[in-house]
């Protein structure tokens, strides 16, 4: 039976859905978040979420009230849907941090930003906007620790949500020929960097989700083994 390995620990039908198809599923958590002190001081007209986990820590924050009314740009549809239900008014969405620094540099590079982020963030999104001269501060609000799980048994495929989840993989296993499905470009980037001549990762042995959702990571795998099958 193919064995797939979930980096992150999933929700009960999420995981029934690849049961259903046949899979058999080991899950851990390879990465851990928790909100770190932080004031809510010197924000910009305009906020910049790239993640639920921010979208939570400010949401729980006291004076959250101060900024709540604030037009949000944000990354991932789950993050924007978060972010509605919280009370906050999404102006735009994108599907990755480069295509939302582009919206901002487009359309609103004369405006001011708070970047609310975590302490393993990508530069992706900060050091395009400084490129271009656009005034964006940035404020860390919860950590991201790693914690690498020893893979006792091996699997076929592993299912990535981000590119921490990667580098946290990588502390304690091996990339090699598993299928690697990727919840994005920027997670997808993080596989290919630990290709090497001894350790490769063969493109098309990355499958990238047509969108930023842990169901459709989930989806893009079903598909993918049952197309090999057929």
């Amino acid at each position: 039976m193919t064995r797939i390995l979930s980096t992150k620990r999933l929700q009960s039908n999420q995981k029934q859905f690849l049961l259903n198809a046949g899979l058999s599923v080991i899950e851990a958590d390879f990465i851990s978040v928790k909100t770190r002190p932080f004031t809510l001081s010197n924000v910009g007209e305009y906020l910049i979420f790239t993640s639920a986990n921010a979208v939570k820590a400010v949401d729980a924050h006291p004076d959250v009230q101060d900024v709540r009314r604030r037009p949000v740009f944000c990354v991932g549809t789950k993050t924007a849907d978060l972010l509605d239900q919280r009370g906050f008014t999404v102006l735009a969405s994108e599907d990755n941090a480069a295509h939302l620094s582009d919206h901002i540099i487009g359309t609103y590079r004369d405006a001011s930003f708070t970047f609310f982020s975590g302490t393993m963030r990508l530069d992706t999104l900060p050091t395009r906007l400084s490129s271009a001269g656009v005034q964006c501060n940035e404020i860390e609000v919860y950590e991201t620790d790693l914690t690498p799980v020893k893979l006792d048994t091996p699997v076929d495929g592993i299912l990535f949500f981000s590119p921490s989840a990667v580098t946290s993989f990588v502390r304690a296993n091996t990339l090699s020929t598993q299928t690697c499905f990727c919840i994005g470009a920027t997670t997808a980037s993080a596989v290919a960097q630990y290709s090497t001549d001894s350790n490769p990762v063969i493109p098309t042995n990355t499958v990238i989700s047509h969108k930023p959702t842990i169901e459709n990571t989930i989806v893009q795998c079903i598909n993918y083994y049952k197309t090999l099958a057929s």
